[in-house]
């Protein structure tokens, strides 16, 4: 009510008329003489000086009149602010993805979200899987790019990508010259897989593989995150199998090749809470399937 006192004041306080302030307003001009007599009686001094010929602000009115303005415009502001959060154009949105989903689609997908949603903030960060699920469950994230997914029933997704898995050999190795190249045949190589902990992961589903085709690896070497795993290929350490979005993006000391043997592939979903009805996760789910619609 008082809101309302002072918006009607500013429009008398403007024109200098209550009719021409009544219209305005759209209301009449009897109920409109109330509220500001009410919102004199209730400050205890007149803001106008009322004649027949001329209404005038008084020193009072030209001090509520100053004062005014800054409160309703400041209301008008956040008004606007919200409802801008509320419809998913501004706010926060928190964005977590395993390391490798950094190479091919994900960066052009937050691009084309940026593109349509500018005021909106990102928050980017890099997890594992069980990271990831453990975050979304405790409402730390708002969205979660997981390889190949999350299992919860509690959890929306959308598939971003499915995409072939391919070898990353040290530029030095002689497996590197070998044409083509059958999985099998590493059978005396140490391979270099990630996440170390927690367990089961994708170095668990790689070692699957190698089991398909009918072995088990020389040796291992389990590497917290996928950057430490690229890095310990390029020093010569062992071999490994990373998507082949991996490839888009060179490193110094690496080389990647396909291999001959069982493919199941590899993709990154992305989820969210599906109690998580805010506006910028929905939009970004939007954005989502129409990105892979172009692709």
């Amino acid at each position: 009510m008082e809101l309302r006192r002072l918006t009607y004041f500013l429009a008398v306080a403007e024109e200098l008329h209550f009719g021409r302030a009544a219209s305005r307003l759209e209301i009449a001009q009897p109920p409109l003489s109330r509220q500001i007599a009410a919102l004199e009686a209730d400050i205890g001094t007149l803001l106008f000086d009322r004649s027949r010929s001329q209404i005038r602000l008084t020193q009072a009115g030209t001090v509520l009149e100053r004062h005014a303005r800054v409160l309703v415009d400041r209301l008008e502001a956040a008004y606007k602010e919200t409802r801008l959060v509320g419809d998913g154009g501004a706010g926060r949105l928190r964005v977590a993805f395993v390391g490798s989903a950094s190479h091919g689609v994900l960066p052009n997908l937050i691009k084309s979200y940026r593109s349509h949603f500018p005021k909106v903030e990102l928050a980017l960060s890099a997890m594992n899987n069980a990271e990831l699920h453990s975050a979304l469950v405790q409402r730390e994230i708002d969205l979660a790019v997981a390889r190949p997914s999350l299992k919860d029933d509690e959890l929306r997704a959308e598939v971003l990508v499915h995409e072939e898995l391919i070898l990353a050999l040290p530029d030095n190795s002689d497996v590197a010259s070998r044409d083509p190249i059958a999985l099998k045949d590493l059978s005396d190589q140490t391979f270099v897989l990630y996440p170390r902990r927690p367990r089961p992961s994708y170095a668990d589903s790689v070692l699957d593989i190698c089991r398909k085709e009918g072995f088990e690896p020389a040796a291992l070497e389990l590497a917290q995150d996928f950057q430490t795993a690229i890095s310990l290929v390029s020093v010569g350490v062992g071999v490994s199998v990373v998507p082949e979005s991996v490839s888009q993006t060179s490193r110094p000391g690496v080389v990647f090749r396909r291999y001959e043997g069982f493919n199941p592939g590899t993709g990154l979903t992305i989820h969210a809470r599906r109690d998580n009805q805010s506006a910028q996760v929905s939009q970004f789910m939007d954005v989502t399937r129409k990105f892979v619609r172009k692709r």
